[in-house]
């Protein structure tokens, strides 16, 4: 695996774009984004106001009902960063809403769940590694590399 540059924060049209999937839920029609994506509401370090953003979700524990997010745009991104500094959040998955907590990844667990996410989805993964500035060449060990530099966090109700 080769480190390209990672892609700075998405701005003016991107940012829009990026963030066009919230208006989904806020209209009751985030089921048509299925369980692949989730909405994390969470709380702005230095405002304390409410905020919002849409996710991919990289791995769902039916067992354990958790989720796990990667930070994409890395440890700079605002949600990430909001979550380090206030980790209780709440999320929407379709139409069911949960309050969470959110828990920081190792590195090694991060690979884990690259390869594995790698391994379901090949082709997506590959385009998402590289959209995250990562040179894969889509081998499992490749992507295990990339996972341990990418900033992963679960998000576990919380009773």
């Amino acid at each position: 695996m080769k480190v390209t540059q990672r892609p700075d924060l998405p701005t003016g049209f991107r940012r829009a774009f990026f963030r066009a999937p919230i208006y989904l839920y806020r209209c009751h029609l985030g089921f048509l984004l299925g369980g692949r994506f989730l909405l994390l509401g969470h709380v702005g370090r230095k405002t304390g106001a409410r905020r919002q953003v849409v996710l991919e979700v990289v791995n769902h524990d039916a067992v354990g009902d958790g989720y796990v997010l990667a930070a994409g745009f890395g440890p700079k991104s605002d949600w990430y960063r909001n979550l380090r500094a206030q980790p209780n959040a709440t999320v929407q998955v379709g139409r069911r809403r949960l309050s969470v907590t959110a828990e920081f990844l190792d590195p090694e667990t991060g690979a884990d769940f690259m390869a594995h996410y790698a391994a379901e989805h090949p082709k997506l993964g590959m385009r998402i590694a590289r959209g995250m500035g990562f040179g894969v060449d889509g081998s499992a060990s490749d992507f295990r590399a990339a996972g341990r530099e990418i900033r992963f966090v679960r998000l576990r109700p919380r009773d």
